[in-house]
């Protein structure tokens, strides 16, 4: 980009280029939310956290603020390049940590690791693992950081570790296979798109960033129609404005109006983002759910803070303190094996299993209850959101099928009219 461009629009730096830059990230709500939960590994001795987003949602950006943010006594690898073997897995963490492990076993890789970990705790030192593009992550590999994770002296696991990845991510951690893995998370958050309030504030900050004096570059005329063509992701956001101001630039304009957007998106040769109108994304979800086959979904919170969230087919869910359970709950209130839930397509039924604390839906002690979607129930500290994900559908094919039907509608009355 040459300098008349910065110049004619009074910026000393380019305002969406795409490579991350954590001095360009905008803070919305979820980013700030997910950097939250990515510094609770430090102070989490059994830290997991589990970060997810679009391609171009801004996880590298995240990890990168939140990288150069660290204290002296944190030690960190990253590892981005993740279509890997085990043994390759290890040696690219090792490398990481300043070792030089080609050649070796497996078994010699991990002593290595394992007495590096050791060795960082004993100097009052805590280590991180990031994993960036983790959907690429083989089961194998998986496993493998969950054996990982339990790493641990007399005292406290010594390995805190954060998985950032595409939504493919969520898909792979559902598989039955890795339910271990999934109970040794203890955060997971998802990145979605920015509404058209936060694209704005997002879209100013760049700008502001990049040396804009006052607001308005970009007219209030704009922001729909950038929203329509990006729904909200913000590496296609960056992609939009950049080509904007180039056509206003090239048209002399001392800023972007509608008929610059519009004639970038003819440039780029864009259709509207399939996800401004709701139905690919609700879509989505029913096939993704119809593909797992689950019907059961159960959101663990703490102090109202989301622990973790899990999805489940048609059968028998244990619930209590118990590793082995399919929702672990780490807490002193909650006995080995708390309550089961028993789940099938018409929904699900929870039952005590003679806990010390009960179960309680509100003020209510109970025994065994059939669930309602919505209901929350209390076990200790902890509370239980069911969901129950066959009756999540049904309402979304209704909507689909009501604006299926008002499109019809409207196309009687357009023939009509004619």
């Amino acid at each position: 980009m040459n300098m008349s461009y910065l110049e004619h629009f009074n910026l000393r730096e380019q305002p969406f280029r795409l490579t991350p830059d954590p001095e360009f990230l905008y803070w919305s709500k979820q980013h700030a939310r997910a950097k939250a939960y990515m510094e609770s590994t430090i102070w989490l001795a059994d830290g997991f956290v589990v970060i997810t987003g679009e391609i171009g949602s801004g996880k590298t950006t995240l990890l990168q603020s939140f990288l150069s943010e660290l204290d002296d006594n944190v030690v960190y690898a990253v590892v981005s390049q993740t279509q890997l073997t085990p043994t390759q897995f290890l040696q690219s963490v090792l490398t990481e940590f300043g070792f030089k492990p080609f050649e070796k076993r497996k078994v010699e890789l991990l002593d290595m690791l394992n007495m590096y970990l050791i060795e960082q705790y004993a100097n009052g030192k805590k280590v991180v693992l990031i994993v960036d593009e983790a959907q690429n992550l083989s089961r194998k590999v998986l496993e493998e950081i969950r054996m990982l994770s339990g790493i641990e002296t007399h005292k406290e696991k010594v390995l805190r570790i954060i998985l950032a990845g595409q939504p493919e991510l969520r898909g792979t951690l559902e598989s039955p296979s890795l339910k271990q893995l999934v109970q040794r998370v203890r955060l997971r958050f998802h990145i979605g798109s920015l509404d058209r309030h936060e694209m704005r504030e997002y879209i100013e900050h760049r700008l502001e960033v990049a040396g804009a004096s006052e607001k308005g570059l970009f007219a209030d005329e704009t922001y729909d129609i950038i929203h329509k063509y990006t729904g909200g992701v913000p590496r296609l956001i960056n992609t939009l404005c950049d080509t904007a101001l180039l056509c206003a630039f090239a048209d002399e304009k001392p800023g972007v109006d509608r008929g610059d957007v519009k004639a970038a998106v003819v440039e780029l040769n864009w259709e509207e983002h399939e996800s401004t109108t709701g139905i690919h994304q609700k879509l989505q979800q029913i096939q993704d759910r119809e593909m797992n086959g689950n019907v059961t979904r159960l959101e663990v919170r703490s102090d109202g803070a989301v622990v973790s969230e899990q999805s489940f087919p048609p059968g028998r869910i244990i619930i209590g303190r118990s590793p082995d359970n399919e929702v672990y709950i780490k807490s002193k209130f909650v006995s080995r094996h708390h309550a089961q839930l028993i789940s099938d397509n018409d929904g699900a039924v929870i039952e005590d299993l003679n806990s010390t604390n009960g179960v309680f839906l509100g003020e209510k002690q109970i025994k065994k209850y059939r669930l309602r979607d919505g209901d929350v129930i209390s076990v200790g500290v902890h509370e239980l959101v069911y969901r129950n994900l066959r009756e999540a559908d049904e309402m979304i094919e209704d909507q689909l099928d009501d604006e299926n039907e008002a499109d019809d509608e409207g196309d009687i009355d357009e023939q009509e009219t004619a």
